[in-house]
């Protein structure tokens, strides 16, 4: 039986009431409580293309490069951007964009970039529109699991140390929870995508370390990677050219890390042709050259274990690795 994810630090939301303490165990009784403590106000349901600054902030982050190449075929890109119109949000969800847009803004132009990217690859890759209609919503939150983490952390120019590794790597179950709670239901599309979006398909990811066998979050997985590398970021002074980037994505997936059809789709996005994502072929080759001064590291080993361990005895997410192998002085994907 799978052991239970466990909480390293605590769950609390924007106006800091806390959801679980540090140290609890994500079982399906736990996180069913979870689900049913949600304050029974009512809140009116609204678009997310229709709050605040998000529909002109997306719009103009596709717009840009590198963007405005995976995005520059306008049937496609209006086909985005319909299906965005379905997703609707309660009041509380909204705010942690507003949150992210005053205090991270990088969080808050990955969510958004993201969001767009994975439905772009959800069309490639999914013949039935309609089957989609209740994912729409999942890879718009994925991140909402960093409001749990200090912006110190999140806004970092530095190589972060062990215990701040740790720090972040906490959002993927704090997104879990508070997503939970919020839409009232543990296993909602957007809940799983934000718990899983870090777990890689041979098992090497966090924070479960779990063989990742999701499509609809193996589309995430990719999308976040891959917006990593080609957007700005805090510890990084120049982003990776497209190229270098899908080489980046490529090697992850002939390493079994991450889905080879989603990346294929997602080299399908970037070609000129319009070349069917299963005619496309993955290529060990790399010309590419990262940019100096980088610190990303790739996807890495991120620990999180339960919170009281002893400092010199927490252990990797990946089992039988222990965390002093696989280094602190990088960064997750973030």
């Amino acid at each position: 039986m799978e052991k239970p994810l466990q909480l390293c630090y605590p769950v609390h939301t924007l106006d800091r009431r806390e959801l679980l303490p540090a140290g609890s165990c994500l079982t399906p009784e736990t996180m069913t409580d979870v689900a049913r403590s949600a304050r029974m106000e009512m809140f009116s349901p609204m678009r997310l293309m229709e709050y605040g600054t998000v529909a002109a902030d997306l719009r103009s982050y596709v717009e840009q490069p590198p963007y405005s190449h995976i995005f520059s075929k306008p049937a496609r890109t209006k086909a985005v951007f319909d299906s965005l119109q379905q997703v609707e949000f309660i009041q509380p969800l909204l705010d942690i964009y507003g949150y992210f847009k005053a205090h991270d803004p990088y969080t808050y132009r990955h969510i958004l970039t993201v969001f767009a990217l994975s439905q772009l690859l959800a069309q490639e890759l999914f013949e039935d529109r309609k089957a989609l209609s209740r994912e729409f919503a999942a890879p718009s939150c994925h991140d909402f699991g960093k409001a749990c983490v200090p912006l110190a952390i999140c806004n970092k120019s530095t190589p972060l140390n062990e215990h701040e590794r740790m720090q972040l790597s906490h959002h993927a179950a704090a997104g879990y929870v508070l997503l939970s709670y919020f839409l009232k239901d543990s296993n909602h599309p957007a809940a799983i995508t934000a718990r899983d979006h870090h777990e890689r398909c041979d098992g090497s990811g966090y924070p479960r370390g779990i063989a990742l066998r999701n499509r609809n979050v193996e589309i995430v997985a990719v999308s976040d990677v891959f917006d990593a590398l080609i957007s700005p970021r805090p510890y990084r002074p120049s982003s990776y050219d497209l190229r270098t980037a899908l080489e980046e994505v490529t090697v992850l997936a002939l390493k079994g890390a991450i889905s080879a059809d989603v990346v294929r789709a997602l080299i399908s996005c970037n070609r000129k042709d319009q070349l069917h994502y299963t005619d496309c072929t993955l290529s060990h080759e790399q010309r590419g050259t990262p940019p100096p001064d980088n610190l990303y590291r790739g996807v890495t080993p991120c620990q999180y274990s339960p919170a009281g361990d002893p400092e010199g005895d927490r252990i990797s997410a990946i089992p039988g690795k222990n965390n002093k192998e696989s280094g602190a002085s990088g960064r997750p994907p973030t």
